[in-house]
């Protein structure tokens, strides 16, 4: 039962949010996601969504989800290895491993779902029996899914390190310091791109060191995918190493659709291990086919109309040069994340509230979600936008930088 002192105690901890400038609204949408939204009956710029191809409630994608209800229903009602199987599951697997050029790909139901599968099948020890410690090198900004999915790897048969913020330098000293350390396996683990910064790891780096130390390289792409590259295969195509990244993570939440689904990708004896170990492929009902065959029709899309990206890239650099040249500082890069910093939260937040009064949704970040003292709004960029859009979205952000003194 609930007691007293377990609902005070969590109506004190939201009040202790909501004083101190932290406490996280949720806005109800009655539209469609898109370059313009409505919030109630009231028309509102989009620039908080990962919708970055402008794909999420695409005619041919849409139709392409309809589809699969007249032909496969609302639900499996099951797990994949009892009855929760369809040829449009396996044929999503095919097209996301052929999409990143690599061997074999497994569904879940989300990317968080995939890389908590993947650390605690691999480093859960197999039939209760001893094995080798075994080591993972993490970046300290890695994606929360890769921190919790370490956390569910419990025993001393586990080395956690973390290296410093996207520095290879630091890492190749760890990965020194224990070369001659008889682990099971090394793992250098990253995002591909870091969601709060917009910033792409180092892989050339990182592929060079999992070689030279044997360790193998996993990267969470979900950023990644179908932004970046010359077709849209992600960190490591834009980057020059796309077949040097051991294991793929990545989903079809962002630019590939917006609905749902992740995955791993990597090779066929990986794959097939996972597919008998990992517990929430196994123990979860498998991904609706509304999702599977509409994320079909997104991968198809992006293949036929490469022209979305050279329209994000475009849309990108335009709003970054105008973004600076009024006066904000933001993290340099070339992603369409593009945060602003103002390492206060409750003037973020202040400021999110502002903008949405005058026509601008934009989401304000603040600890824990990014480091103490780093807060920022995240301003995403789709090539939905058109060139008005962005202006008059620059346009909003200078009058309320002024009006709170970010800005001169």
């Amino acid at each position: 039962m609930y007691t007293k002192e377990l609902l005070d105690f969590l109506t004190s901890e939201v009040e202790q949010l909501k004083k101190a400038g932290r406490f996280k609204n949720e806005l109800s949408l009655t539209s469609a996601q898109g370059p313009r939204v409505k919030v109630g009956d009231r028309e509102v710029l989009m620039f908080a969504s990962n919708n970055y191809l402008g794909l999420a409630a695409h005619p041919q994608i849409v139709a392409a989800a309809k589809s699969s209800l007249d032909h496969f229903g609302f639900g499996l009602s099951s797990v994949r290895f009892i009855s929760g199987t369809t040829v449009l599951h396996q044929e999503l697997e095919k097209a996301a491993a052929d999409f990143l050029e690599i061997e074999d790909a497994i569904l879940f139901s989300s990317c968080f779902a995939a890389n908590e599968a993947f650390f605690a099948a691999l480093f859960t020890p197999l039939g209760g029996e001893e094995q080798k410690p075994s080591v993972i090198y993490t970046d300290e900004l890695n994606h929360a899914s890769i921190i919790d999915g370490l956390k569910l790897v419990r025993g001393s048969h586990l080395v956690k390190r973390i290296y410093p913020h996207n520095n290879p330098v630091e890492l190749e000293k760890m990965l020194a310091e224990d070369a001659t350390t008889p682990y099971q396996f090394k793992v250098i683990a990253t995002d591909g791109v870091f969601s709060m910064e917009g910033e792409l790891a180092q892989l050339p780096r990182l592929a060079g060191l999992s070689k030279k130390f044997q360790a193998l390289l996993f990267v969470d792409d979900s950023h990644g995918l179908g932004v970046c590259g010359k077709t849209g295969r992600g960190s490591a195509e834009e980057l020059g190493v796309l077949g040097e990244i051991d294991v793929f993570s990545g989903t079809f939440s962002k630019a590939l659709g917006g609905a749902g689904g992740g995955f791993l990708a990597g090779k066929k004896e990986l794959i097939d291990f996972l597919r008998q170990k990992a517990r929430p492929y196994t123990f979860s009902n498998s991904l609706s086919t509304t999702i599977v065959q509409g994320s079909l029709a997104a991968i198809k899309l992006l293949k036929e109309q490469p022209d979305l990206l050279i329209k994000l890239k475009d849309n990108t650099l335009y709003f970054r040069e105008k973004i600076k040249a009024a006066g904000f500082k933001i993290i340099e890069g070339n992603h369409p994340i593009v945060p602003i910093m103002t390492y206060d939260a409750a003037i973020t937040q202040k400021m999110s509230q502002e903008l949405l009064k005058r026509g601008l949704y934009v989401v304000g970040l603040w600890f824990p979600v990014v480091p103490e003292g780093q807060a920022r709004l995240r301003i995403q960029i789709s090539a939905a936008h058109l060139r008005t859009d962005l202006d008059q979205a620059i346009e909003i952000l200078t009058a309320v930088g002024q009006e709170l003194k970010i800005i001169k």
